[in-house]
């Protein structure tokens, strides 16, 4: 899987990629990553990316001729990749859309800054746009960061384990259920029993009891989407009457 970052601040990027899984996923050959700075495409001595926007307002957009630059010399080198532009207007980032993105040949992911860029970058170049949640920030680079890991860690082979990424939260449309590691008591707080008794089938029941309601307490609206079985609804009953602790 092969990313590419076009950016106007490329060191924003040296501390997230060079530690941890994606670090170990890089030094594998399982993904790559490929930083572009747009500065580099401007066409004046002062490398100017920016200018005042059209009909005025505040802020500064982004210059379509050096981010199209960037982009079309990225695209020789990457044409099945898809571009992907991050902005506050986009789709909303999920971990399905992560699966989706996943499967990809490639990524070329468009930080924008300021107001935004020039709106014929978008019309002509890019694929998808992305929102990481209903926030603003400084700039896409965060946003870039967190979408290189969530789809990272789907690659085959970049966790430990594949159980790990099939046993994440939203994976099945629930957030995840509690986890514990010894002691098995730590100031007088205790490990549930039921992870002790090595009772598979109970243990399953219990983590899908848990996801249930820390969903139901945390983001309900999420299990308006999720098929709930005949006792999954009965439990999400019982919780909602206040109860949730007899079967």
């Amino acid at each position: 899987m092969k990313f590419d970052l076009l950016t106007l601040f490329p060191g924003m990027f040296s501390g997230p990629f060079s530690e941890s899984i994606v670090k170990n996923a890089v030094d594998k050959g399982l993904i790559e990553i490929s930083l572009h700075n747009i500065r580099d495409y401007a066409n004046d001595r002062h490398r100017v990316t920016d200018d005042y926007p059209y009909g005025g307002g505040a802020g500064m957009v982004m210059k379509v001729e050096p981010l199209t630059a960037c982009i079309e010399s990225v695209r020789t080198e990457r044409p099945a990749s898809k571009v992907v532009l991050t902005t506050p207007r986009g789709r909303p980032f999920t971990q399905a859309l992560a699966g989706e993105l996943a499967n990809e040949d490639g990524l070329i992911i468009i930080c924008g800054r300021y107001e935004g860029i020039d709106e014929r970058v978008s019309e002509m170049f890019v694929d998808l746009e992305v929102s990481i949640g209903d926030f603003v920030l400084t700039g896409g680079e965060p946003a870039a960061i967190v979408l290189v890991d969530a789809v990272s860690r789907l690659i085959p082979g970049v966790l430990g384990s594949k159980e790990s990424a099939e046993e994440d939260s939203f994976r099945n449309g629930l957030l995840e259920y509690p986890q514990y590691t010894r002691p098995p008591e730590f100031r007088g707080q205790m490990v549930p029993p039921v992870l002790l008794s090595g009772n598979h089938r109970e243990i399953e029941r219990w983590r899908r009891r848990e996801s249930l309601r820390r969903t139901l307490m945390v983001r309900p609206e999420l299990l308006d989407a999720v098929e709930l079985t005949e006792e999954d609804e009965k439990f999400v009953r019982m919780l909602r009457d206040g109860g949730g602790t007899d079967d």
